[in-house]
């Protein structure tokens, strides 16, 4: 091979190395993300039915908690269970009116004829809560 070719040769070598390289030092293009969303916030706990606590603890604890009458222990699920099943309307209006059944006896408002149909339905829904 003569210089001049040889020189050619070497030439267009470091250039085609240069070219190469420049490609190599180019940043390299930030890979491809899919956003992920931010997991969604916990659900904020229930609040405490303190309103159905309180009038179980002065009015209805007096019966549920021993079971008086028939009365459904609060966190007997097997007891609780078919009452629950027949829905919140109907557990209301046997408290708020009363009820005899095959297991005993709801007085009206639990015999505390002033307490309001909101604290009576608190109670319940505490008790209901409290067997599920």
């Amino acid at each position: 091979m003569n210089k001049p070719t040889l020189l050619l040769a070497t030439l267009s070598l470091a250039l085609l190395a240069a070219c190469g390289q420049k490609d190599a030092e180019a940043p390299a293009p930030a890979p491809a993300t899919t956003a992920v969303p931010a997991p969604a916030p916990a659900a904020a706990p229930v609040a405490e039915n303190t309103l159905g606590k309180t009038v179980y603890g002065k009015t209805c604890a007096l019966c549920h908690a021993a079971g008086v009458a028939g009365a459904p222990k609060p966190g007997d699920k097997a007891d609780w269970g078919p009452r629950i099943a027949q829905g919140n309307d109907v557990l209301y209006k046997h408290a708020l009116e009363g009820y005899t059944g095959a297991k005993g006896q709801m007085p009206a408002r639990g015999g505390a004829a002033s307490l309001p149909d909101d604290e009576v339905k608190a109670a319940v829904a505490y008790m209901v809560d409290q067997s599920r």
